[in-house]
């Protein structure tokens, strides 16, 4: 081993890093158009050839829940972003939502494809940072007087679920306003 291979392994690192990145963002941005791209066309957008795309990402289904996870974390953490963006709580808490909502519709888009062993497992993983992001919008829109307090976050996110089945239309966003009205007027009250 000469003194320069640990220099380059660290750089093949990095750049490995930054390609499976690349894959993540392209595949993201490809999904939420067409969850049936094909794998060149995210290679493509990557700017990485398919046999890079493949050494990441040996299935198409490895490739969608690493999207769905990398959707997921980067949303969850921006609960305080969000709070910090807007002077009202709750219009925090539906911004949040609605971005979620987004994510949730790219997935159930996918179809088969998340409904394995392996899906499951990343959908499970999410609910606790999830359930985080939700509390700390539930505890603002509790301290601004816009819900009651004694709700249970991971109620919340079911009861909040209508969002991700109304159609990603300006009919279906417009049903969707109408119905997070009516949950604040039932979080209104105690739990």
């Amino acid at each position: 081993m000469s003194d320069e291979t640990p220099a380059t392994y660290g750089t093949q690192r990095q750049a490995a890093a930054r390609n499976r990145v690349a894959i993540i963002e392209a595949a993201h941005e490809l999904f939420a158009g067409n969850p049936l791209v094909p794998l060149s066309e995210v290679a493509k957008r990557a700017g990485v050839g398919a046999g890079t795309l493949y050494r990441h990402f040996p299935t198409r289904e490895d490739l969608i829940l690493a999207a769905y996870q990398h959707d997921i974390d980067r949303l969850t953490a921006t609960a305080d972003e969000v709070l910090q963006r807007h002077a009202s709580a709750k219009t925090a808490f539906i911004e949040w939502f609605e971005a979620l909502a987004g994510y949730i519709r790219l997935k159930h888009g996918l179809g088969d494809a998340l409904h394995s062993a392996a899906a499951q497992e990343v959908v499970k993983e999410s609910w606790g940072p999830a359930g985080a992001a939700v509390g700390k919008l539930v505890d603002a829109c509790v301290a601004e007087g816009a819900m009651a307090p004694g709700h249970d976050p991971a109620d919340v996110i079911m009861l909040m679920s209508f969002l991700w089945r109304v159609p990603n239309t300006e009919a279906g966003i417009a049903q969707g306003r109408r119905l997070i009205a009516t949950v604040f007027a039932g979080l209104d009250a105690p739990a």
